[in-house]
């Protein structure tokens, strides 16, 4: 698996990560998730990330593979209130709570990275969550510290000197942080986590999408169908859906100033597919600058311009 540095924090990233939302939020088997993480493990994806509130994702991943902890960067996120810990949304205090959870529902003695979860503008602007970050870095608990997030509000963060690796939506049906938030996130030299890589499925039915996506697809679908893409017009002989993940990672993974582009699963079959799309690369530039020229096309015919999805 191919790896890239990962901004300034020094670490050594897999192209591919593992976003462990859907473990949690479609309350997978414990086996699912064990047999899961172990062969991404076992084939070289060295990033897990997770966050407090994607249900009981944190623990699973600690069952499943505490064990390996040496094998892997480990990124989790806060910030919002939950009613079994002190604080409100956004203070210091609950972002001090939440990491002490987190260590210990993840059975580890420090996160690689931990992110600000989606916060507004505002309240980076404060910098009160921010110091909370760096206090529990300087205390060992962490060792970087970013934020997750899209628009205005990634823009800033990535002009903050104290922030070192942020997550972004960067995906075929997702495109405006490519323009907003890379190129400032490559000359700060921070570490980048392209989150939604394959656009939520958007090409499926939203009635075949799993449980709670069949809602959270619901506009990237909607992209998609205006975008009007073909495999074949990209330079792929396959036409079926099969070909659209591959597709969509490489895109992804083109973009400059994407280091891991993470992907959730609950099933090896398509942890395994996974692997074998990042391993074949980059998406060729005529068939990135085709998927980039049909979504602003597609943006200019409505009627507002397509910002990107929290």
């Amino acid at each position: 698996m191919e790896t890239r540095a990962l901004g300034k924090t020094g670490l050594q990233t897999s192209v591919l990560g593992f976003g462990a939302a859907p473990i949690g939020v479609l309350d997978a088997p414990q086996t699912d998730i064990d047999g899961v993480l172990n062969l991404l493990l076992d084939e070289g994806v060295n990033l897990i990330d997770t966050a407090a509130n994607y249900a009981s994702s944190e623990e699973a991943i600690g069952k499943a593979i505490a064990t390996r902890r040496d094998e892997y960067i480990l990124v989790s996120k806060c910030g919002q209130a939950f009613p079994d810990l002190k604080g409100e949304a956004w203070s210091a205090e609950i972002v001090r709570n939440t990491i002490d959870r987190s260590l210990k529902r993840l059975q580890t003695d420090y996160l690689d990275v931990m992110l600000l979860h989606s916060c507004e503008l505002e309240i980076l602007q404060q910098g009160d969550v921010i110091a909370a970050l760096i206090t529990a870095r300087d205390a060992g608990k962490i060792r970087f510290a970013g934020y997750s997030g899209d628009n205005e509000a990634v823009a800033h963060a990535a002009e903050l000197p104290e922030l070192a690796v942020l997550e972004t939506s960067v995906n075929i049906c997702d495109q405006i942080n490519i323009d907003v938030a890379l190129p400032r996130a490559v000359k700060a030299d921070l570490g980048v986590l392209a989150k939604r890589p394959i656009a939520n499925a958007a090409w499926k039915p939203l009635g075949t999408q799993p449980g709670f996506y069949s809602q959270y697809a619901r506009e990237y679908t909607q992209r998609w169908s205006a975008m009007n893409l073909t495999a074949r017009n990209l330079g792929f002989a396959k036409t079926a859906d099969s070909c659209w993940p591959e597709i969509a990672l490489r895109f992804t993974l083109a973009q400059p100033g994407v280091h891991t582009a993470i992907i959730g699963t609950t099933r090896t079959a398509h942890a395994t597919a996974n692997i074998a799309a990042a391993r074949k690369g980059p998406l060729p530039s005529p068939a990135v600058a085709a998927i980039r020229s049909a979504f602003q096309r597609a943006e200019a015919e409505t009627s507002g311009a397509w910002r990107g999805l929290t």
